[in-house]
């Protein structure tokens, strides 16, 4: 029996945790309403050390790392009246981030004293998701904080745990009998399954906070069934209900995954859920990758399946030699052929790609369907060269006025500057077709393997670093106007210093153009770090011609390198503007 002193144990202790949180309790709450264009720091115990939020049109808001430095998080202080930034905080797990992503391609002097004030995109426009929220650490020696610009935080966390990990144990005063059923697979003497049984004995108070227990009034118990396999972690997983604390293995992730979804455990769920991203790279079949993606979207998980998607797309020209390329869903193709991320040679291989997979299937893919995969292709982006080929196309009978009205979008791009298409009525500058993926292929991407790599590439790094050239921009217009580009990659300070350089991190990429002219072409160039010639790992813009590369010894990358030796593959990324 539940007894009156328990009974007013329990409803303190789940008001002090029912958030899954630390419980934070604010001293002085005198910050002034939000106002436009305000930033705050979240995430983080530290005042000075957060997720950066923008207040915009009456929410707060995201910022996307996309070439975020020193310069902006200087901004973002000095505005909160800290002294200075200490440095940019990337990949770093602040909790989940709502609301919109406001910011993206900020890019700031340094002097501005309000972040909105600096170049961006425009309010809400980017490509990014919340797992690239950018956080900063300021400095606070000599800070000019008021008492109002402070909060004070309470954190009871750890005590409160060790008191409901007390309550579970001893199991008492529990009122919820929970009793988890697992078939063996074999037979009883009568035919019937065999199985074995985990029961639990829980508090309603406590589980209440979670509605799909049923552990209502009326109810005192309830039955679940699960996996043999799944059985031995039953007890644990109710456990962190009232702990908010667990040792996830590999061998019981997928089993505690799936537990938390069957129970609407969603913080649980969602941080598994990112932990699956590091087996990502160990399946070159595919099946895992694809298998995880459609598991993610059976139980909703949005993380895991951005980071299964993500993974695809970098690694998309893998995938369509894997064995799992002619059986890939046509829901999951055309969400890979919507994204800017895409790592293909160029459009006219991934418009191969397309037809091949098509063509694999035969009479099982619609017309309709095939259109739609089509209209995913971004035909101005397909070499010019290559434009003349699209007729011997094995779609192009099928789908003739699509393809008619796609090349002829194509050529004008090629023929025509911006300024002239705009007097087109069915021009549309902000289209999806006009905007490059990420190109490896000649003249786009250019390959450095360091000197203690396998010989699979043509490039070696020096200190002196590599040079190319490019088109300044991929349509015919500008066919005869070449750029020239140096690629280096600094792996101590003295080949920075040599060049006259300061690097802020070790190492670092450059990518440095050289061109007299004056030209309406911005280059947004992205930086890929193969790991071990298997798989791209990590995607990075540059900024102001730099890019930081982020080891594994001292940073998050999205899927981890066993031994941080990389390939270094410079993707240059030519738009109008």
């Amino acid at each position: 029996m539940v007894t009156q002193r328990n009974l007013h144990t329990l409803w303190l202790l789940l008001l002090l945790h029912v958030s899954g949180r630390a419980f934070k309790f604010n001293m002085f709450n005198r910050n002034p309403e939000p106002h436009e264009g305000g930033v705050r720091l979240s995430g983080s115990q530290s005042i000075s050390e957060g997720r950066v939020e923008v207040y915009h049109d009456g929410k707060w808001g995201t910022v996307c790392d996309d070439g975020w430095d020193i310069a902006e998080a200087q901004v973002v202080c000095r505005q909160l009246h800290f002294p200075g930034a200490k440095k940019v905080v990337v990949g770093k797990d602040y909790g989940p981030a709502t609301g919109p992503i406001w910011l993206d391609d900020v890019n700031c002097k340094g002097t501005e004293n309000h972040l909105f004030t600096c170049a961006f995109k425009g309010w809400g426009l980017t490509d990014c998701t919340h797992k690239e929220d950018v956080g900063v650490m300021c400095e606070t020696a000599g800070s000019n904080l008021t008492i109002s610009d402070s909060s004070h935080w309470l954190d009871h966390s750890f005590s409160l745990s060790d008191e409901l990990n007390n309550i579970f144990d001893s199991g008492s005063g529990c009122d919820f009998m929970i009793l988890a059923k697992s078939e063996t697979g074999n037979k009883q003497e009568d035919g019937t399954p065999e199985v074995v049984e985990t029961s639990v004995c829980a508090h309603k108070i406590i589980l209440s906070q979670f509605p799909l227990f049923n552990a209502s009034q009326g109810t005192s118990s309830i039955m679940v069934d699960i996996t043999k396999f799944c059985q031995p972690y039953f007890s644990s997983f109710i456990r962190y209900i009232y702990s908010r604390k667990i040792d996830v293995t590999s061998s019981s992730a997928e089993c505690l995954h799936w537990m938390a979804y069957r129970f609407g455990v969603k913080q649980l769920m969602e941080d598994i859920g990112r932990m699956f991203s590091k087996f990502l790279p160990e399946d070159t079949s595919f099946y895992t990758q694809v298998s995880l993606y459609q598991y993610a979207e059976k139980t909703g998980d949005l993380a895991l399946q951005e980071s299964c998607i993500q993974y695809l797309a970098w690694n998309f020209q893998n995938l369509t030699n894997s064995p799992a390329w002619a059986n890939l869903p046509v829901k999951l193709l055309g969400v890979l052929l919507a994204r800017s991320d895409l790592v293909v040679p160029d459009e006219y291989a991934l418009l191969q790609a397309v037809e091949s997979w098509i063509t694999e299937k035969g009479g099982s893919v619609t017309s309709e369907i095939q259109a739609d995969l089509l209209s995913h292709i971004r035909f101005p982006m397909i070499p010019a060269e290559k434009l003349y080929d699209l007729e011997s196309n094995s779609l192009y009978s099928t789908h003739k006025n699509f393809f008619q009205e796609k090349m002829l979008k194509a050529f004008q791009f090629n023929v025509l500057f911006f300024s002239n298409l705009s007097s087109n009525p069915k021009f549309d500058r902000e289209d999806k077709d006009y905007r490059l993926r990420i190109y490896t292929s000649q003249p786009w991407g250019f390959v450095i393997t360091l000197l203690d790599m396998p010989n699979q590439y043509s490039h070696y790094y020096s200190p002196q670093g590599q040079s190319f050239t490019t088109p300044v921009h991929g349509s015919l217009i500008f066919k005869n106007h070449r750029i020239s580009w140096e690629a280096n990659v600094f792996r101590n300070q003295y080949e920075c210093s040599n060049r006259g350089l300061r690097c802020e991190s070790l190492p670092t990429a450059r990518l440095q153009y050289y061109n007299n002219q004056q030209i309406n072409i911005v280059f947004r160039n992205r930086l890929l770090l193969m790991c071990q010639n298997r798989y791209i790992c990590q995607v990075q813009d540059f900024k102001n011609s730099f890019a930081q590369i982020h080891l594994n010894s001292t940073h998050h990358l999205d899927y981890p390198c066993p031994d941080d030796k990389y390939t270094y593959i410079f993707a240059v990324r030519p738009e109008y503007v």
